[in-house]
């Protein structure tokens, strides 16, 4: 078995003099940085500084784009018309760009945020809008090519990317709940949120190494995930992404982007 798998985060998620996340302590354990690209969260001093600690690290630089909700964090659900939603994606993606090519990088990829990564699971339209978006962004060939979209397998996401001709990546979470058909528990019930540090990395190990995830009914899903999510936002996010990062190597599964 060819065991590999990218570590992925959010990151830059704060502006002003809010910040949520711990971003130089996360770029020492992940290989893909999800940069909030201002309308979840993120301001251009807090994307410019994370692209430049990122290009450093040789992390990868991902558009975690979002509906405009810096109130709600991205995490609201929203109805926005797909051509203005298409707009405002490839207006994310080449914000962001303009600081990954300051940095000496480019954005290497896309991930939705919150409510539009979930809206997209199900959303044929908001889906499409998505990669509407990602195709107008003049980022689209930045990074040698179309760029990658990173989402749920199964996902009405991945399958008009595919459509599009954007290549797709799985990923899956190590600290988010499952239901019985791989989709994640919403935020809104119990225990979506896994907070014991001690499992989270077992899953982690488990995933990368086997292939399989348990859902919260004890249903085992397989998995072909080639991408593994931490939160930033969760408390001691960056010491729970260097423990799962160690913990794959022990496990014999090495740790590297995708993109």
């Amino acid at each position: 078995m060819d065991r590999k798998i990218d570590l992925n985060a959010d990151l830059g998620e704060g502006f002003g003099r809010w910040q949520l996340t711990d971003d130089e302590a996360l770029l020492a354990s992940v290989t893909s940085a999800n940069v909030a690209c201002g309308f979840h969260a993120g301001d251009p001093v807090t994307m410019r500084r994370v692209c430049e600690l990122a290009a450093e690290r040789g992390v990868r630089i991902g558009a975690q784009v979002s509906y405009r909700d810096l109130a709600g964090f991205g995490r609201r659900a929203m109805d926005v018309p797909a051509a203005e939603l298409a707009a405002e994606v490839a207006y994310q993606i080449g914000a962001l760009e303009v600081f990954a090519r300051a940095a000496g990088s480019a954005v290497a990829y896309v991930k939705p945020h919150g409510a539009l990564y979930n809206r997209a699971v199900h959303d044929a339209e908001q889906a499409a809008a998505v990669v509407a978006g990602i195709r107008m962004s003049g980022a689209a060939t930045g990074a040698g090519g179309p760029l990658p979209v990173l989402g749920l397998p199964g996902s009405r996401l991945l399958a008009a990317a595919q459509r599009a001709g954007l290549p797709t990546v799985e990923e899956a979470f190590a600290d988010r709940a499952y239901r019985a058909d791989g989709t994640l528990v919403p935020r809104s019930e119990p225990d979506a949120v896994l907070h014991d540090p001690e499992r989270v990395v077992k899953r982690s190990v488990r995933l990368a190494r086997d292939g399989e995830i348990t859902a919260a009914d004890g249903t085992v899903l397989g998995s072909a995930a080639r991408s593994l999510c931490v939160h930033g936002d969760t408390p001691a996010a960056a010491r729970l992404a260097e423990r799962i990062r160690a913990e794959l190597a022990t496990a014999g599964v090495q740790v590297r982007a995708f993109a």
